[in-house]
């Protein structure tokens, strides 16, 4: 099953960071939270990855055409002729991620819009899709398992927030109402980590203002289509710089919840 990326906003809340680098490309500590990311669903078996660039593409390009390089140690052997100099040692990295499809889908445009101009490469007849700048603890197998089972088109992961964020009302699961930041009900906000049936692509079209979070949602919502697979473990995005350290120092005191693989911590 593919899994869709939104990597292509600009960032702005980092400030001089993100003149440099996109969102997805901050480290915590030695990777990208892009990388993060990406491991936790290849923990469960999901490594068949879309990425929808925007802001600085060109820098995510670069990190997967030289992951080998970025993720191990290697030797340039200069005596050797052109083209047999390089020998990566050890590429364990690149096992996790097998296939990653690099998707320019616009500098201004909005994540509705970023998903629908991906159609052409989500094949089969359900895919995921989440956010270039959250990690969890989730189980993904369970999320997968709870999207079947009820059937609807779409399910998002409701998650306990920091207390800046939007709310939804839930009843038994189903999405009852859907208000992105409006911070009324004081319990789950979405935190993304969505999976859909193909069909749910009908509700989006590629004018750069389609933002799945508003009228697409919205609509599934109205229509019962919409559904919250409940995750109360741990969840946090990184928004500002405060977050990246919080973190940071998390990985750095090797007390990442989110890090659900078994592979050492790496300072």
């Amino acid at each position: 099953m593919k899994v869709a990326i939104l990597a292509g906003g600009y960032g702005t809340r980092f400030g001089k960071l993100t003149d440099y680098l996109p969102k997805p490309m901050i480290p915590v500590g030695p990777h990208p939270i892009l990388w993060h990311i990406m491991r936790t669903y290849a923990h469960y078996g999901f490594n068949d990855f879309v990425i929808c660039l925007g802001y600085k593409a060109g820098l995510i390009k670069d990190y997967f055409l030289n992951f080998e390089l970025y993720n191990n140690d290697f030797t340039m052997d200069f005596g050797r002729p052109a083209g047999e100099r390089q020998k990566v040692h050890h590429d364990r990295q690149s096992t996790f991620f097998p296939k990653v499809t690099l998707a320019y889908t616009g500098l201004e445009t909005m994540t509705g819009a970023r998903l629908r101009r991906i159609a052409d490469h989500l094949d089969g007849d359900e895919f995921m899709v989440t956010y270039g700048d959250g990690v969890a603890d989730l189980n993904i197998n369970d999320l997968l398992a709870f999207h079947r089972a009820h059937g609807k088109l779409a399910t998002l992961t409701a998650v306990y927030p920091p207390p800046r964020f939007g709310d939804l009302k839930l009843d038994a699961n189903r999405v009852l109402d859907f208000s992105e930041k409006k911070h009324r009900y004081g319990g789950y906000i979405n935190g993304g980590f969505y999976v859909f049936k193909r069909e749910a692509l009908r509700y989006l079209d590629n004018d750069t203002t389609c933002m799945l979070e508003k009228e697409p949602l919205e609509r599934l919502t109205r229509e019962g289509e919409l559904m919250a697979y409940q995750h109360n473990g741990f969840w946090q995005c990184m928004d500002t710089p405060r977050d990246m350290e919080l973190l940071n120092r998390a990985w750095s005191e090797h007390n990442a919840p989110w890090k659900v693989w078994d592979d050492e911590y790496l300072d």
